[in-house]
């Protein structure tokens, strides 16, 4: 029902975008790390009870939207989001 998709809000933190009540106890999150122009991502996590619903590929377009936005480009350290890159080549003038 609606309190489900309520629980998937996607939110902005602190050089990070998590699914949760807070940014300590995330339930979904990607991580990155400003540098000059770029944002350095690195560190996907989806919990248990959130996998299997392709919150990793929304959390990660989350990113590039965020990127875009900045006008700043991703180095992908994190491996979930170098294999994103190579699936979705469509996104690819987003990566350095």
């Amino acid at each position: 029902g609606r309190r489900n998709k309520n629980m998937n809000t996607i939110k902005q933190g602190t050089n990070q975008f998590f699914i949760g009540k807070s940014e300590e106890q995330p339930l979904a999150k990607i991580t990155f790390i400003p540098k000059e122009d770029t944002l350095v991502v690195n560190h996907t996590f989806v919990s248990e009870q959130l996998r299997g619903q392709g919150i990793a590929k929304k959390l990660v377009e989350e990113v590039l939207r965020y990127a875009k936005q900045e006008n700043k480009k991703i180095v992908p350290e994190c491996s979930y989001v170098d294999v994103f890159k190579r699936r979705y080549p469509e996104h690819r003038n987003l990566f350095v």
